[in-house]
């Protein structure tokens, strides 16, 4: 039946497309225009087109609206707040816009995609242009007693934060410092939309 074969042609994409848009730990060194030193990072927009094509995605002439999803990111270095900037994913100049991207400082992360599928947090960072791996984030890495940790909702988070699924109205918290500190992690973030 020519509706079954499209189906699972259709699926067979989607997960090679999946694939394709994970890149691992090792690999976001080596994105272009990708932030290896101290905070703060600004939006990097002149290789933007670069990285979302490393990572399979889209740029945009106008925000999608199959799926439109929000979450609020905290980062905390040595328990101190590091500003998420306005302008993440969006370039003006070329005037293209990421499904992944922000539109002010509040922290608050916009999937707003043509296509309803699955984002990371490694994929926002990517986006952002800001080294993210299971250890490091920017200039900090974990060694000694200072560890990298990620919480969803307060609650901490195992495996590689980078495959991170980014769901509706997620608390996320990136937090780098001594793993003893006893930092006050947030649980949950008041949404307007």
């Amino acid at each position: 039946n020519r509706r079954v074969r499209i189906a699972v042609i259709s699926c067979l994409l989607v997960s090679v497309c999946m694939l394709a848009a994970k890149v691992d730990s090792a690999q976001t060194d080596k994105l272009p225009g990708i932030k290896t030193g101290p905070a703060p990072w600004l939006p990097e927009t002149d290789n933007l087109l670069s990285r979302l094509n490393a990572i399979n995605l889209p740029a945009l002439h106008e925000e999608g609206n199959v799926l439109h999803i929000h979450q609020h990111l905290d980062i905390l270095l040595n328990g101190k707040p590091v500003p998420v900037p306005a302008g993440i994913g969006i370039n003006p100049i070329a005037r293209f816009i990421s499904p992944l991207h922000t539109h002010d400082v509040s922290g608050v992360i916009h999937v707003e995609s043509d296509v309803k599928r699955d984002f990371t947090l490694g994929q926002f960072f990517d986006v952002w242009g800001v080294r993210f791996s299971k250890s490091c984030l920017g200039a900090y890495c974990a060694k000694g007693a200072d560890a990298l940790r990620v919480f969803v909702n307060g609650k901490p988070i195992s495996g590689d934060p980078r495959g991170l699924v980014l769901r509706e109205h997620q608390e996320i918290a990136v937090v780098y410092g001594p793993a003893t500190a006893r930092a006050a992690i947030p649980s949950t973030y008041r949404f307007e939309d």
